[in-house]
Formats: C-alpha cells, structure tokens, sequence
C-alpha cells in the first residue's frame, strides 16, 4: 500500500543546527530534494528571517554544511534560495530514506525540528526506515500517515512554517486581527520576542501562505509560499 508520512526528527541529529543557534529567527522551507545515488541528497532550501550576509556567514561555519550556492533572491517575501551540500555523514539520514524506496515530497526546518512529508510505495519500507533512522541515534516522531490515493496530498501545496504558523497563532489569539485590533503590532512582537520587522515579515509571507492556497495559486515562481 502506496504511504504517505509526515516524520519529525530533532534539529541537532540532523543537520543545520549550529546555523539555527547562530540565527535562531531563521525559516527554511525545503521544497526540492535532488538525490545523487542513494548517498548525496542536495536540497533547495528557501531561507528567511535575517539578511542575506548573515544567513551566508552561518551557513559557512556550519559543519554539517560542505557547499552552498545561492540561486535566487526573491524580494517581495525577502527569501532567497540556496542549493546546499551536507557534509559527510549527514547523508546516512537521505540514504535510510533514498535506499528503502522513499520519496521526499516537502521538508520544512525550525529550530526545534525537521519535518519531512514523504512517501513510500509499501507501509514496510517505512517502518524500515524508521528502524534504521533509530539506529543512527535520530529520534523520530510519526507526526501523520495516511494511504495514498485521489485524496492524498501528493502535490506540493502552501504550508505555513513553524515559525509562522506560530506567528499568526499569537496575532490571532491576542487579538490583532480583531476590529478594532486589540494589540499592536509592536506589543505583539515584545510578547512573541522578536523585533517588530520580523514579525511584520512573518505575518506578511504567512498571510501570502493562507491567501495562495485559498485561491490554489502557488507563488510566481511555481513554489507555494
């Protein structure tokens, strides 16, 4: 029975959490995996939340990060897109995945966790690769399984990162949606703790995110948002 699954593995067992702790404000959104083998895995990465210099200085003193390149920038949501190649050893964790048969359709990372949609053509090449993650030492959480079929979300679709959906949440709960609004936009932002630009960011591309996928138009570029 063709699977689709949503595991969740820790940040710090997997890859990209020294650039997470030197910029914990960060948002990646992972919409493309181009496997080399069973063995390289080399994602396009759609990262926000600080300036560019920034996000690149970070990245260069990752160890889990042997190459980037920068593709594109988009300037209206103020992301830009790089191709990044891990380090060896990172890569046992696509091999599990790559080696039983599986396909990443969408990732996403926080600083808390990565989150991988995937999809296997048998139930029990997933719970092999679940087996195999647990024994490289990476914990990991069943978060969703479902049968694939004409209902199943198979195509890339808008989803709200972590830290946006976290976002909209506390705008929502606290009021400032209400009319009139009940919070400012920088009483929001001293409460959420972050500055009050990059909560306006936050809000605006998880308010594109929410706005293209009622319409279902992806973002220009083919990529939902």
């Amino acid at each position: 029975m063709t699977t689709v699954t949503e595991l969740a593995l820790t940040s710090d067992e997997v890859a990209l959490a020294e650039t997470f702790e030197a910029l914990p404000d960060l948002e990646m959104r992972i919409k493309s995996i181009v496997a080399e083998g069973s063995q390289q895995a080399m994602p396009l990465v759609w990262i926000a939340g600080e300036p560019r210099p920034e996000i690149e200085d970070a990245l260069s003193n990752d160890s889990s990060v042997a190459e980037f390149d920068s593709l594109l920038e988009d300037s209206e949501t103020d992301e830009n897109l790089y191709r990044i190649e891990y380090a060896a050893g990172v890569s046992d964790m696509y091999s599990a995945i790559f080696s039983n048969d599986g396909t990443i359709l969408d990732a996403q990372c926080s600083a808390s966790n990565w989150t991988f949609r995937l999809l296997f053509p048998e139930r029990d090449l997933l719970s092999e690769t679940v087996s195999e993650l647990e024994d490289q030492g990476i914990t990991v959480d069943v978060k969703r399984m479902v049968k694939a079929g004409r209902n199943a979300d198979l195509e890339e679709t808008a989803a709200l990162t972590e830290p946006q959906e976290e976002a909209i949440n506390e705008a929502y709960d606290r009021g400032y949606y209400d009319v009139p609004r009940r919070i400012s936009l920088e009483d929001l932002a001293t409460e959420v703790g972050i500055s009050h630009q990059a909560l306006s960011e936050r809000l605006r591309r998880a308010n594109k995110v929410l706005a293209s996928e009622q319409i279902g138009e992806p973002g220009r570029d083919g990529i939902a948002h």
